[in-house]
């Protein structure tokens, strides 16, 4: 995912002028092409994350579409209050990313798990969450946001996550991905890294039939748009590898919620916090924490 993150910024800076990124201090093997095609654009803010937040909402203000990287927790935890103060509350068009999302990055211990960002960052208004299940929704999702500048949040993977789709799919915020027929009553809903999840789950007996849907694109505002693909339903199961209080499962029955007279069982698969005091491989995480 990080390489078609930089592949397609790359591209998208070289259609959009106001396409710019900053750094702090990482991304060493991964952000080059970027910085050496664009050097006027790119900024490292070295080790100071919440100057990097600030930096790029005034950028953003000057008519910049910022993109701000870095691993995990740092440019979401480390900044929230510069993210809800100066680019959430102005609308303003910075797209935070986190490469390492979940338990990528999970043999660093807890100070590296992003397992709580979901519930941090759906909470701030205007924002649009992006979390790809593959390489080519990464670029689908980039598109739109670039197209579609506000404030948002971009959650990657860390390497070698297989790709679904053949191509970039069309996105928006709460569009069900389809990516195996089966029974239409019944489905998994995945964001993120779940999308790996479900796959493999889908082709086991427990599961079989199953239908598999990925939402990369997901908001505050979409919620209301999920009506009429629960209405057709009796059983989603949603999965993320993120806990599950305030997670994707939590929004979607939130979702539902609005409308009483869904009868659709939406039941949130995710991770036990058991894994926060854990160290381990990201597989390994997965299993303990009940993936």
């Amino acid at each position: 995912m990080r390489n078609a993150f930089i592949e397609e910024l790359v591209a998208l800076a070289r259609k959009h002028p106001q396409v710019a990124l900053i750094v702090g201090d990482l991304g060493y093997s991964v952000i080059e092409p970027f910085a050496e095609e664009f050097p006027d654009r790119f900024v490292n803010a070295g080790v100071a994350e919440q100057n990097m937040t600030g930096l790029a909402a005034g950028m953003a203000s000057e008519g910049y579409h910022v993109f701000t990287y870095s691993i995990a927790n740092f440019p979401t935890f480390r900044c929230a209050e510069q993210i809800r103060n100066d680019v959430a509350y102005h609308e303003l068009p910075v797209t935070v990313v986190a490469v390492g999302g979940g338990l990528a990055y999970g043999a660093l211990g807890y100070s590296h798990h992003a397992v709580q960002d979901y519930a941090l960052m759906r909470t701030m208004p205007n924002m649009v969450l992006a979390a790809p299940g593959d390489p080519m929704e990464v670029r689908a999702a980039m598109r739109f946001l670039v197209e579609n500048p506000g404030p948002s949040y971009l959650r990657l993977g860390k390497a070698g996550e297989p790709s679904f789709h053949t191509a970039p799919p069309e996105v928006a915020p709460g569009r069900w991905l389809k990516l195996r027929d089966g029974e239409p009553d019944r489905a998994f809903l995945s964001t993120g890294a779940g999308l790996q999840i479900a796959m493999d789950w889908a082709v086991t007996p427990e599961h079989a039939g199953r239908e598999v849907y990925s939402m990369p694109l997901w908001s505050m505002a979409a919620k209301a748009s999920q009506a009429e693909m629960l209405r057709t339903r009796s059983d989603v199961i949603t999965v993320e590898d993120h806990l599950y209080d305030g997670g994707f499962g939590s929004w979607l029955l939130e979702a539902k919620a609005l409308d009483q007279s869904l009868t659709c069982a939406v039941r949130p698969r995710a991770l036990d916090p058991v894994v926060c005091g854990t160290v381990g491989s990201q597989a390994t995480l997965n299993r303990l924490g009940g993936l």
